[in-house]
């Protein structure tokens, strides 16, 4: 669990190197999330380190960098907002006990049935939602909202302007430094040298920067905080662990090896119950820092661990020239965070794709922005599954011809589940049929409870007819669930089917 992954000294340097530079890039993204949370930088910043620190030594995937995010940070603000720091920590505990839990439980394995609209509606969303957050840094500090006009604007504009640009150039020229961080030092060069009247970070927070102290949440321990913390915990939970598991499937194609998602869960929920007991914000892992590290030739364990140790230096000895970042340089960032999270594919392709697709797409896109992450991605898969019964319910059909014994066969064809039971139904006319009817399952699979007792239904029917039926190719399961028409079923133990069903009496 604790091997480091290196074995030789070129690796060991490729890995240090590398977590130098994703914690060099970390730095303005976890104070800017912090704001976006509604909390001191320095609680952003711890959570950089914990959880990038822990999730690194405790998760599934090597090489993958965690910290404080975005979809995490949106979740956070109307708690915050509302009942203050303390109860956001405490729902932070929680977060990771939650996670552990779905670790412990072998959750990780349902991320791979997120259909892939959801995914794209799940981070337009989520770029909506921190591109509004930004907004709010339009307002003049300590003027009660007012918002800036003028010589305020247009300096805090160019300056936003000023650091895009060298985010999205610098990389065309060099890759030695993030261009994150050369542009958060360029634009403060410019504000400290040339004295410009713009606000900085110290206009909305003091930085006191040391070890992170263990602390436990000054929260009553009663059934209404957990009321007030528990909603939020679960929502928390569930988008780190969607992400966090959607980023391990991105460096896995990266990579070509395959991470643990279920070891990952534990994992980020070890990172976040720590993380809540030092004074962090909790978090998960981080798309675009990951992708940092894997490019700059970190796969390793050693390369986050490194990060986080490096991000914890940063804090303890370099607090005070965070605060004269000015805030226009961490918006600037922010946007970009933006413009690269957000699929721009999504307009070109909306055309493209099938228009329940398209809806899925809109639809979790707009829940993201009015409610929050984890209620989008369940209502999109939720919406996805009802749009493909739907479709699939049509599926089912009957070949049906006449035996020379005077018999009639039906070859059943198509997924026999609840969308389709009915259309099963109808294709059947037991008044008509002769007295001897086969139903030949071998090109159809009965998947739930809803199928079965369409078949004990149909049969029932044949029945009181006065007509014999036959049922072929059933699965044993099938037959051990058929209540009314069991004694109908001829078996055929080399060639029937084995699968499941989905009953609970099976369970």
């Amino acid at each position: 669990m604790f091997q480091l992954g290196c074995k030789s000294r070129v690796c060991f340097q490729n890995e240090i190197l590398s977590g130098l530079t994703v914690a060099l890039a970390l730095v303005p993204e976890a104070v800017a999330f912090a704001f976006v949370a509604g909390v001191d930088p320095l609680v952003g910043l711890y959570a950089a380190f914990m959880v990038g620190l822990l999730a690194s030594i405790f998760g599934g995937r090597p090489g993958m960098i965690s910290g404080a995010t975005g979809a995490m940070a949106v979740v956070m603000v109307a708690l915050v907002a509302q009942h203050g720091v303390e109860y956001l920590f405490a729902a932070v505990v929680l977060t990771g006990l939650i996670q552990i839990l779905a670790g412990i439980l072998r959750l990780g394995k349902y991320i791979r049935i997120v259909p892939h609209p959801v995914m794209l509606g799940f981070v337009n969303g989520l770029a909506i939602v921190i591109f509004l957050a930004q907004i709010q840094h339009f307002q003049l500090p300590g003027s009660g909202g007012e918002w800036m006009s003028g010589v305020n604007l247009a300096v805090f504009g160019g300056l936003i302007l000023l650091t895009m640009a060298i985010i999205h150039f610098l990389p065309k020229l060099t890759t030695a430094i993030p261009s994150s961080l050369a542009a958060i030092l360029v634009v403060s060069f410019i504000v400290i040298g040339f004295n410009v009247d713009t606000n900085t970070v110290s206009d909305l927070a003091t930085i006191k920067g040391g070890f992170p102290e263990f602390h436990i949440p000054s929260v009553p321990f009663t059934l209404e905080t957990l009321y007030i913390i528990f909603p939020y915990a679960i929502v928390l939970a569930a988008v780190g662990l969607i992400e966090s598991l959607l980023t391990l499937t991105l460096i896995d194609d990266i990579t070509g090896t395959r991470g643990r998602g279920n070891r990952e869960c534990v994992g980020q929920g070890i990172a976040n119950t720590a993380t809540g007991f030092f004074g962090g914000m909790g978090g998960c892992a981080m798309i675009g820092q990951s992708m940092i590290n894997v490019n700059s030739g970190g796969h390793q364990r050693l390369s986050g661990i490194s990060a986080a140790l490096f991000l914890l230096m940063f804090i303890m000895f370099a607090s005070s020239l965070i605060e004269q970042i000015p805030m226009a340089a961490l918006v600037g960032v922010m946007f970009i965070v933006v413009m690269g999270t957000f699929e721009w594919s999504s307009f070109r392709i909306i055309k493209k794709i099938p228009k329940t697709d398209a809806f899925v797409l809109i639809l979790v896109s707009g829940v993201t922005v009015f409610t929050d992450l984890a209620v989008a991605v369940i209502v999109g898969v939720i919406v996805s599954a009802l749009f493909f019964a739907w479709e699939h319910a049509s599926h089912i059909n009957v070949k049906s011809f006449d035996n020379e014994d005077g018999s009639r066969t039906y070859e059943l064809n198509g997924p026999l589940f609840f969308g389709s039971v009915k259309n099963f139904l109808d294709l059947f006319t037991p008044g008509d049929d002769p007295d001897d009817v086969i139903i030949e399952f071998q090109n159809s699979r009965v998947a739930d409870h809803s199928a079965i007792e369409a078949i004990d239904n149909l049969a029932e029917k044949y029945i009181k007819a006065g007509k014999k039926l036959h049922l072929r190719h059933l699965s044993p399961e099938c037959i051990e669930l058929l209540s009314k028409a069991g004694d109908l079923v001829e078996v055929n133990v080399m060639e029937d089917p084995t699968y499941h069903v989905a009953d609970d009496k099976l369970a």
